[in-house]
């Protein structure tokens, strides 16, 4: 941007005590109030880190090569930086403010890293993994809303590991996608599909997240669990995940993606349902009814949280498209 068109405040004899309020000083022309409000408070907690923790330089370079590095093992099937925020906690936190869900809905989880866009369009009762040492599993579920009406038409996003704990873009010279497909709900909200039993894996630790993990002296490990994305037009976002109860890492899954309302147990296939999905009698079953809510529901929901956080840190705040930002007025 020229200079000559920017109202730049003086800056100097800039301090500890000082250089805080003028990087906002210099922030504040800022058009758009949303991105000066964020930035306003990235530069307070940022700065205020720095003075709280006494940060050294080579403690400030050591964070920013391992940026560095976190970015140059990403590729366009291996996200880094999500995975960083999953073991930070950041992304389940993110998640739970931007898609609150009101009671007896569906509750959201982390997406991971392993999410792709090659999934085919698949129909109900489709094979949607192929892999020979897996155990058959039958997943029967349905769509709702929150007055317990069917949704139809909902594209929905499976994806799962393997057997052995790998997702399919992490096997080099792969032919195309496989554990995973793209679905969509009947008039009577039903989808189902015949997969594997999902079983626990470690998250990518050959990477600077998981050199970070083993000096935290944390494991790498996610409990089995089957990933699904859900949109329809009118409807919230959905991330979402099924936990298997009893796995080993039920309690201490390393991207903190578990909930209650999303551990499920694993059923047997009966007489009935063989006959009517073509599986194996006693054959392993996973059923779960989703619950979706409504966009309207959910941004509703959200500015009230919002407001009701602001109040808390004692902020007059307004809501900007639906976001808050500091009420000047």
């Amino acid at each position: 941007m020229d200079p000559s068109e920017v109202d730049v405040p003086p800056l100097k004899d800039l301090t500890i005590d000082n250089i805080t309020d003028n990087v906002k000083l210099i922030n504040s022309k800022c058009p758009n109030p949303r991105l000066k409000y964020i930035l306003e408070r990235v530069v307070q907690h940022l700065h205020d880190f720095a003075r709280e923790t006494r940060l050294s330089h080579d403690e400030w370079m050591t964070g920013l090569l391992f940026l560095t590095a976190v970015g140059q093992i990403c590729t366009d099937v291996r996200q880094e930086f999500i995975l960083l925020s999953d073991i930070l906690g950041l992304s389940l936190l993110v998640d739970s403010i931007d898609h609150p869900k009101p009671p007896q809905s569906t509750e959201g989880t982390v997406l991971g890293p392993f999410h792709s866009h090659e999934a085919q369009v698949e129909p109900n009762g489709a094979q949607i993994s192929h892999d020979p040492d897996g155990e058959p599993c039958l997943v029967l579920c349905d769509i709702k809303d929150m007055s317990g009406k069917p949704v139809e038409g909902v594209k929905i996003d499976i994806w799962e590991t393997d057997s052995k704990g790998f997702y399919d873009v992490q096997y080099p010279g792969r032919e195309g996608p496989d554990q995973r497909a793209v679905m969509h709900s009947d008039k009577d909200g039903v989808f189902w599909f015949k997969a594997i039993v999902p079983v626990p894996y470690p998250i990518p630790s050959d990477g600077p997240v998981g050199k970070l993990l083993k000096q935290l002296k944390r494991h790498c490990y996610r409990p089995s669990h089957m990933h699904f994305m859900f949109e329809k037009s009118g409807y919230d976002h959905l991330i979402t995940a099924l936990y298997l109860r009893g796995d080993p890492y039920e309690t201490s899954d390393a991207v903190f993606g578990v909930k209650e309302s999303l551990i499920i147990d694993l059923g047997t296939v009966s007489s009935e349902q063989a006959q009517k999905h073509g599986v194996k009698e006693g054959s392993k079953l996973i059923g779960y009814n989703f619950v979706l809510v409504t966009e309207e529901q959910s941004r509703e929901l959200r500015e009230q949280n919002a407001m009701k956080a602001m109040k808390a840190q004692g902020r007059t705040m307004k809501l900007w498209n639906g976001l808050p930002v500091p009420d000047l007025d």
